[in-house]
This record gives structure tokens, sequence and C-alpha cells, in this order.
């Protein structure tokens, strides 16, 4: 539950954010755009504009974003930029981001960690606590139409390493080169994703238990999360920091 949180939460989450989520995908769908506008043949842009569509960005704001990768309009260059470093109680924190001003973004991630107790680090300081997997996760129906077997049988079949049960979702995991043929196979037998994508995933988690380091830690990951450059933040904490 500390990585994902619940269902209810990541859509909440969504809706309240929702213009600043259409810049992060549409950013995200250029960059993969330029190297090919067709999805059918591009699963980078592919996924993209499946994430896209799943927080219902306009099809002109898809169509424009692969524009702007493939060269057809101009827009702004963006360059990927990644970043390491401990928030409070130790939890280690990766931050992924696109962006056309490195100086900006640098100057803006540095500042969200100083402000909240946290520490910036230099590549690979916390990156070996986590491992690379393609994580795809499916909502439990409230009828209870999934069958949990069959499930498993196709993501298996398909290539997926394991599936976790949570009380809410199902959590497929896959080998980053085989995420996007698991994606597609589960797409083409029926079945509704509410996220797909590859992630960081600890392989050793924090647990922090000081109420207040918890309450800066949440609020560290919410002003990151909330950047227009940072497409994504992971850390390791084994609790969920924005349980209600």
């Amino acid at each position: 539950m500390g990585r994902h949180g619940t269902i209810a939460g990541r859509k909440a989450a969504q809706d309240s954010k929702r213009a600043a989520l259409f810049t992060k995908y549409a950013r995200a769908i250029t960059v993969a755009a330029k190297d090919g506008g067709d999805p059918e043949y591009n699963s980078s842009l592919r996924l993209a504009i499946e994430r896209a569509k799943g927080i219902s960005m306009p099809n002109d704001n898809i169509t424009r974003a692969i524009k702007k990768g493939t060269g057809e309009l101009d827009g702004e260059t963006y360059v990927e930029q990644s970043f390491e470093g401990y928030g409070l109680a130790g939890v280690a924190v990766i931050v992924e981001a696109l962006t056309d001003n490195t100086n900006r973004t640098v100057a803006s991630v540095r500042a969200a960690f100083d402000k909240y107790g946290g520490n910036l680090g230099t590549t690979g300081c916390v990156s070996y606590m986590f491992s690379r997997k393609g994580i795809i996760i499916i909502e439990k129906d409230e009828d209870n139409e999934i069958d949990e077997d069959a499930l498993m049988e196709a993501a298996l079949e398909a290539g997926a390493e394991d599936m976790i049960v949570h009380d809410d979702s199902f959590e497929i995991v896959t080998e980053p080169s085989a995420h996007p043929e698991v994606h597609q196979a589960l797409i083409d037998a029926g079945y509704e994703l509410v996220e797909s994508d590859v992630e960081y995933v600890p392989s050793m988690e924090a647990t922090p238990t000081n109420p207040d380091d918890i309450k800066k830690l949440a609020k560290m990951i919410e002003v990151l999360e909330d950047n227009d450059d940072v497409q994504k933040v992971y850390t390791n904490c084994a609790i969920d920091l924005f349980e209600e």
C-alpha cells in the first residue's frame, strides 16, 4: 500500500491535479514521439498515449504533443533528468524529470529537499536500493467478476514475473523489456488497466515512525510531484504517506 496507495486515493489525486497531469503527460508523449509518431510501431508512445487517455486528456492535446515530438509543430526540447537523495527518516527518493531548462529543475528539486529536511545526493546514492520493474495495476470490481486465476494465467503467459493481490487491485510485475507485451496482452484480453509503466520498485524499505517526519516527508513528495518538470517520484517508504 505504501508505494501505490489505494485505487480511490490515486483517482482522487489525479482529479485534483488533472491540469498539471496534462502538462506532464504531454511532455512524455512529445519525448516518446521522437522515436516515431505511429503508436503501432512505437510502444513507448503507445503507452504514453494510453496513460494520457486514462486521465481523459483531449485528443487534440495528444495529437499536438505527438506533432511536436515528430517535428511537425514547433515546440520545446525536453531532456531527461534523474535525481536521487534522502528524505527524513532515511527514506530514499528518486525523482524523474523532463525539462526544457535544467538549471531551473535542479534548483527547484534541491529547494524541495532542503526545505523539508531532505538531502539531495549524487547519482547512484539510493538507486541501488531499487529495481526497475514493469508495473500494471488492475482494479478489482465490486461484483468480483475478475477471475484471479484467469488474470494470473493471462499475465504469466504474456511474460509477467508475478502478480500481487491487494485489497482493491491486482498488481502485475514484469521485467522492463516484457512490459509492453504484457500490457498489450492484458488489454487484448479485455482488462482495464488503471496504471501501467516501468517504475523503480524498492528492494529495501524504510519505515518512518515520527509523525512530524511523516508529515514533512509527505509535503516534500507533494511539492516535487506538483512541479511541472517532474514526471515521477519514487520512494522506499513502507507506509502510505497520503493515507487518510
